[in-house]
């Protein structure tokens, strides 16, 4: 695997493989060589037919299962039919669990592995950009309750990461966009230099930027595996974005409210004294020169607000921001006012 970085887990170290071909050349000869007489895969209706039948057919005792495809399908009730299809499909504690797909179903597939007869092997597969350069990484998984996104979910690391990039070919503009949030957002919480590449050359090459951008998240991850500390810093911009989806009813994707929250949050840190305006700016000429949204529309600054009283970064009802003191140099900042928050909130409304 030398495409490959290397992820320290809980119980010893994973790799996760950035190659074309990763699902059909790697992941089944990976399975069989672990002995995995019987691996299902979870995807949704929209991977299923593009990849999800193909790599079924070429995996020890192969079986699929499909959910719906949309973060609105993330919840409990979903993760209940995942459970009653594993009985169904002969699942037991020496299967393996692939989750082939995006950001949903690698949190919910990995949520179903972790807890199904107390936990069960695990493979993350993500075919979005998003997932690959961000949530595929470090081993959360989980699901949404209606106050709130990831409100229920468990630590849960994978057996390996298989990021094949040729499955970006078929990724709508949309997506890869939102990919290109979420490696934004680590180069400018850690690597200073992606920054320029991906303002300069954006993408390409793809695996080099895709390990360029997950690299930051590993090394963060390492420091601090169970979120108490540096891996926070991963945050910027998600308590702004992650309340934009919940107030539109994920009408927003992630990564497009992920940028809008970028935003937001750098001009918080301007507010707050923390940098310089210039810094805010530059973050916001950068998230609109990569083509995604700095503004947003037909949504309360005050019901953003309300929306992030969930969010469980936040600590005995005192708000827990990521802010900036410059690039690569991410902060957490508590008690943050409503005032502040609207006042910067209100700012960006087209």
């Amino acid at each position: 695997m030398g495409e490959s970085l290397t992820v320290q887990g809980a119980n010893g170290s994973y790799p996760m493989l950035v190659k074309p071909g990763a699902l059909s050349e790697e992941l089944p000869g990976f399975a069989d060589e672990r002995g995995f007489a019987r691996v299902v895969v979870v995807t949704n209706t929209t991977i299923a037919p593009l990849y999800g039948e193909e790599l079924v057919k070429q995996l020890p005792g192969g079986h699929l299962i499909t959910v719906p495809d949309g973060e609105e399908y993330k919840t409990l009730e979903t993760v209940e039919t995942i459970y009653t299809s594993f009985l169904e499909a002969g699942a037991d504690r020496s299967t393996l669990i692939v989750a082939l797909g995006g950001g949903v179903i690698g949190d919910m597939a990995g949520f179903a592995a972790a807890t199904f007869m107390r936990g069960v092997a695990l493979v993350q597969a993500p075919t979005t950009l998003l997932s690959m350069v961000d949530s595929s990484i470090g081993g959360k998984v989980g699901v949404d309750l209606s106050q709130g996104k990831n409100l229920v979910g468990a630590f849960k690391d994978p057996l390996a990461v298989f990021a094949d990039t040729n499955v970006l070919k078929t990724l709508p503009d949309i997506e890869l966009r939102c990919g290109l949030a979420e490696a934004l957002k680590n180069a400018i919480i850690g690597d200073a230099p992606l920054l320029i590449h991906l303002l300069a050359r954006g993408l390409d090459p793809a695996e080099e930027t895709i390990r360029r951008a997950a690299a930051v998240k590993v090394k963060l991850v390492e420091e601090d595996r169970l979120e108490h500390g540096p891996r926070a810093f991963l945050n910027l911009g998600h308590t702004f974005g992650h309340a934009i989806e919940k107030v539109s009813n994920f009408e927003w994707k992630h990564g497009l409210a992920v940028a809008v929250g970028m935003v937001a949050a750098a001009r918080l840190s301007a507010q707050h004294g923390l940098c310089k305006t210039e810094l805010a700016e530059q973050i916001e000429r950068t998230v609109e020169a990569s083509k995604l949204p700095t503004r947003f529309s037909g949504i309360e600054p005050a019901d953003i607000w309300d929306a992030m009283k969930h969010d469980k970064k936040w600590r005995d009802g005192t708000t827990h921001f990521i802010l900036l003191k410059g690039i690569g140099v991410p902060v957490i900042v508590r008690d943050v006012t409503r005032d502040e928050v609207i006042g910067v909130l209100e700012s960006m409304k087209n």
